[in-house]
């Protein structure tokens, strides 16, 4: 292992692993993988797009990985792994030079685990974590520092809540589920009805369900349903800061990038797409494989395979057009001031 807790690799190991083949000594060994502006003497500097071709001049790695079309650049270290895609063989990398040692199993002393509670004998409570009455934690999961599962709450197999997790009572989360920190699952959605000036909370009864192979990241938040329940479909992931609201259906395999919001009881497809700061209002259909551009403001259904940025969101290449119209008005608007002027000139001279 390196300094850096990492599993050094020749470059004939990463070659067997990444399918890739090596130019130079297959001997080099490299203990972390860096972008090529970055890299120093102990790293294999990465290199996918030509859009970095400049950076080898200066790359201080001690060998690069490259995508095929890129091989036979010039600069930066002889010896390189070749592979038919750099960033996918980057993954493989990562994960056997990072293959991080197993939770070893058990219950804090400071834990607080409620005799109903069924805690699995391989599963890992950490320090200050409280786990209520009925809950369910599966076998080989990770419940982190100062995290709460509520009552009745279901975690499956593999799952890891870091630390600072809330649960609600009426969650359930599947198998292999990654929770980061700071993250609400199963929160009080946003529904108030008016009675004589005032506002009335509904009561929000429903559950929340959070499907196999999902990831969530840091400080997300999730509503339960308000009847009925909101759903996360298995082998979706959410970046950080990301809103989902009650009744909210996301469908399988979907991506929501960071700051994104998505008002009640909307539904999208499997494989949907939504850019960063991408806001949906509610009770549309958003179809399965559509991707929907960042900051983009949704008010009306998207039909699937359909990419849409703006506000209001529209078709991308329309809206690019727009956009493109819009930069030119300045010099538009300068034109038509000009022909004013000229106009009004003609208009003040006596006629012959």
């Amino acid at each position: 292992m390196s300094a850096r807790g990492a599993r050094a690799l020749t470059l004939a190991e990463a070659a067997e692993v990444t399918e890739g083949r090596v130019l130079g000594d297959a001997r080099v060994t490299f203990s972390r993988i860096s972008p090529v502006h970055d890299a120093g003497p102990e790293d294999l500097a990465l290199l996918g797009d030509r859009r970095y071709a400049g950076d080898l001049e200066g790359c201080g790695g001690r060998a690069l990985l490259v995508s095929e079309p890129l091989s036979g650049l010039p600069g930066g270290p002889r010896d390189r792994i070749v592979v038919q895609d750099a960033h996918r063989a980057m993954v493989t990398l990562l994960r056997v030079m990072h293959t991080p040692p197993p939770p070893e199993p058990g219950l804090h002393a400071a834990a607080v685990v409620h005799p109903e509670a069924d805690v699995c004998g391989t599963a890992r409570v950490g320090p200050g974590a409280v786990i209520g009455a009925g809950a369910v934690v599966g076998r080989g999961s990770t419940v982190g520092a100062n995290s709460t599962v509520g009552d009745g709450v279901v975690i499956g197999r593999k799952c890891v809540l870091f630390p600072n997790v809330t649960v609600y009572p009426g969650s359930v989360l599947g198998d292999r589920v990654i929770v980061h920190a700071g993250t609400r699952i199963g929160v009080d959605g946003f529904g108030y009805v008016s009675e004589e000036g005032e506002h009335v909370k509904v009561p929000q009864v429903g559950g929340c369900v959070v499907e196999d192979d999902v990831e969530i990241g840091a400080n997300c938040t999730l509503d339960r349903g308000s009847i009925g329940e909101t759903r996360i479909g298995a082998g979706s992931k959410l970046d950080n800061l990301v809103h989902i609201a009650h009744n909210v259906i996301v469908g399988p395999r979907s991506l929501v990038v960071a700051q994104v919001g998505i008002a009640g009881s909307t539904r999208l497809g499997e494989g949907v797409v939504l850019g960063g700061q991408a806001g949906l209002v509610g009770h549309l259909k958003i179809g399965s494989g559509a991707r929907i551009g960042a900051q983009a403001g949704v008010i009306s259904d998207i039909a699937a395979g359909q990419e849409v940025s703006g506000y209001p969101a529209r078709d991308h290449r329309a809206y690019l057009k727009a956009m493109a119209h819009l930069m030119r008005l300045p010099g538009v608007l300068r034109r038509v001031r000009r022909i004013e002027r000229t106009l009004a000139d003609s208009a003040a001279k006596p006629d012959d």
